[in-house]
């Protein structure tokens, strides 16, 4: 590729081989978190997108498309590559939001839900809390280095040029959506027993005295507990991200091969 009136020569497989790599990088950092959050510009999710590609494209074996349809049909294929792995780091990072929406649902927070500019939606309390929480902790223990490096190693599981098997990653994918599930119940499951234990001596106490309002109690109770409890569930927190961090080096990788 020679550009008029200047000495610059760039060969048109590197040239390729890099708009490739920073095609599937750009697709899974719009995703991913901690890097989809709105408030990381769309400048630097680009500037990062390229210094991660111009790294990594020289230890790439060069691939040149014949044609435009071929190119073009390689960018679609490397953007859902990176798209499909950046929803898989996706929802294992959700289950500690999702902890937060069971805690505010039990604990009576689910009323006041206000809206979040980081997700552009709405979610009470302890759904924010544990969200805030969870990109703090990813930044503060370098968990955001892991998951960089989980995205370099999908192109040593995955290199340009090859496809993928769309029923295996379908299947890992809903996989990935109950053990979503699943953590976010491990993470919020002892306040949880909590609160349901209160609400059954609610009812057990309306039935010794009916003339006792149990909505009345009711609510104080349960946010007094929720506030009370919660700050040991947060604990676990550093943990579980600490984990889900760890997950991502090698349950990315291992959905491409």
């Amino acid at each position: 590729m020679d550009f008029p009136g200047t000495a610059l020569t760039l060969p048109l497989g590197a040239v390729e081989t890099t708009m490739l790599v920073a095609v599937r990088i750009v697709a899974f950092l719009v995703i991913a978190p901690p890097f989809s959050q709105r408030a990381i510009p769309a400048g630097v999710k680009v500037a990062l997108a390229t210094g991660l590609a111009l790294a990594v494209a020289p230890g790439m074996d060069q691939v040149e498309q014949a044609s435009t349809a071929g190119f073009v049909g390689a960018l679609v294929l490397q953007a859902t590559i990176g798209a499909a792995t950046g929803f898989l780091v996706y929802l294992l990072f959700s289950a500690v939001q999702a902890a937060g929406s069971l805690i505010d649902l039990f604990g009576g927070f689910q009323i006041a839900a206000a809206f979040d500019p980081l997700s552009m939606s709405s979610g009470a309390q302890f759904s924010r809390l544990y969200q805030l929480l969870a990109i703090v902790l990813l930044f503060a223990s370098d968990g955001h280095h892991m998951v960089l490096t989980g995205l370099v190693r999908t192109f040593d599981a995955l290199p340009l040029g090859l496809s993928f098997a769309p029923a295996e990653l379908a299947s890992t994918l809903t996989d990935g959506l109950t053990g979503m599930f699943v953590a976010a119940l491990q993470i919020a499951g002892p306040l949880l027993v909590v609160l349901f234990l209160a609400d059954v001596g609610l009812g057990l106490l309306t039935r010794v005295s009916p003339a006792l309002n149990a909505f009345a109690l009711g609510f104080p109770l349960k946010i007094l507990l929720t506030l009370t409890l919660g700050g040991f569930a947060v604990l676990a927190l550093p943990g579980v991200v600490s984990t889900l961090s760890g997950e991502t080096l090698t349950l990315v990788p291992e959905v491409l091969r």
